[in-house]
């Protein structure tokens, strides 16, 4: 409940932003136009002792238990449960879009009662060897993406032709998880400003558990082994997932695209205007240092790998030069005490925003890291390579005209040939009579609604 005195400094404030048309305050952990109030700072404990020493001034239970500690308060800020929920995942149904490769069609549970649709894809079972396992991949999307971009299924069938399980979902409010089943609405469902305090860290927190959940996915399915699974994400998706490898020790590798660049008080993540990155980023400001414990957190799990283009303008790489990579690198040397496993980069001179994990520095990466059933790294250098925009045309595959650009999407010369266009319509998970039986658990409106009036109540 607010104060009388905090009701009055509220309505002050709209009057006079009403009187200079300025955009209405969002409250702290919401969305929209940024304000100072928005901000968390460093607080007690993390403002002292063991979270304020060097790595090399801590022995290895502290460090340990400093580690934990910035986990949970990770998961605290972003509504991440403790337990998560039951996964009840469902397999509907399953085809071949090319030889070798099977898609299933499965829905599984994440948070707040919620449900994501995903597609599935693994090598044919007829080409393992008795009792042989193999790696787990999860591909996490970019803004306005989904399981239906070309990506996620030119990818899937990849890593399946590679060797491993790959999953591919639709994040909240694209997709099947859109009233419209949409891919790429602009402006996305969840890019709403909605003025509720902690808005922004709920709708990050689903996301994560997405994530989390299609590890648990993958870690159920017999032939996948459990100390081989690693996340793969592009733009967004690298924002989130370079936090789920920060809190879900499970993950093994991580591998960001277009991203991975946390940097600190209002720079880049900071000054955003999207709920889903934004808010979020800035209440982790309670951690202090956010960019090299994101980057410590991470190094304790496994391998990271950053991969961008020095001309890419949607991640302001300006900002993010060599330089500044050394320098986080070594801010985090300080927090470690080491570089072991530290993250590593590759930065492609007048490169844009794109999905690297598809080319070949992607791939070899993650095979040194997940181990490819199929294809060593011998293999991957012989198996060709698919250039994405003669791609795209010829096998009439949607996608934004301006990421078909050399410089971004389109200029990628992807592992593997033959790899066929999917129709949309093979995609979905659910039929339309079980999309309406189930949207109330799958879509963003719904989900918002919910989380609405768990604030109201608060």
């Amino acid at each position: 409940m607010r104060t009388p005195l905090q009701l009055a400094i509220l309505l002050l404030t709209a009057t006079l932003a009403a009187q200079t048309k300025l955009p209405p305050i969002v409250a702290a952990g919401g969305g929209g136009e940024i304000r100072p109030e928005q901000y968390f700072s460093v607080r007690h404990p993390f403002d002292q002792g063991i979270f304020t020493k060097e790595g090399k001034d801590l022995t290895a239970a502290q460090r340990t238990s400093r580690n934990a500690a910035w986990r949970r308060e990770i998961k605290k800020q972003l509504y991440v449960p403790d337990r998560l929920p039951a996964l009840e995942a469902k397999v509907w149904s399953s085809f071949s879009p090319m030889p070798g490769v099977i898609a299933d069609r499965v829905t599984y549970n994440t948070a707040d009662g919620m449900k994501v649709p995903a597609i599935v894809y693994r090598p044919d079972p007829k080409l393992l060897k008795p009792g042989q396992k193999l790696p787990g991949i999860v591909i996490v999307d970019g803004h306005g993406g989904d399981k239906f971009t070309w990506y996620s299924f030119y990818s899937g069938m990849l890593f399946a032709r590679a060797g491993a399980v790959a999953v591919t979902y639709d994040p909240i409010g694209e997709g099947e998880r859109n009233a419209h089943k949409a891919t790429g609405q602009s402006p996305a469902e969840h890019d709403a400003a909605v003025d509720l305090p902690h808005w922004g860290q709920r709708l990050a927190g689903l996301m994560q558990v997405d994530v989390m959940q299609a590890v648990s996915y993958l870690r159920s399915l017999p032939q996948v082994d459990p100390s081989r699974i690693g996340t793969v994400g592009y733009s967004m998706g690298a924002f989130i997932t370079g936090i789920t490898g920060a809190i879900d020790p499970r993950i093994h590798a991580v591998l960001l695209s277009g991203g991975g660049t946390y940097d600190g008080a209002h720079e880049y993540f900071d000054t955003g205007k999207l709920p889903c990155q934004a808010a979020p980023y800035r209440a982790l400001a309670v951690l202090g240092d956010r960019g090299p414990i994101l980057y410590t957190l991470n190094a304790e799990r496994g391998p990271m790998y950053a991969m961008n283009g020095d001309a890419d303008t949607v991640m302001k790489m300006s900002d993010h030069p060599p330089a500044w990579f050394v320098e986080v690198r070594e801010r985090t040397i300080r927090l470690t005490g080491t570089d072991k496993g530290l993250f590593t980069t590759i930065l492609y001179p007048g490169i844009s925003h794109r999905t690297s994990w598809v080319n070949l520095d992607g791939m070899l990466w993650l095979n040194q890291q997940l181990h490819f059933a199929f294809w060593d790294d011998a293999g991957l250098r012989a198996a060709g390579t698919t250039h994405i925009a003669d791609w795209i045309h010829k096998n009439d595959v949607f996608i934004l005209k301006n990421y078909l650009r050399e410089d971004r999407e389109g200029g990628l010369d992807a592992v593997g040939t033959g790899f066929p266009g999917i129709p949309r319509q093979d995609l979905m998970v659910l039929s339309d009579e079980e999309w309406n039986q189930q949207k109330n658990q799958l879509l963003y409106d719904s989900w918002a609604s919910k989380i609405q009036a768990l604030e109201k109540a608060r």
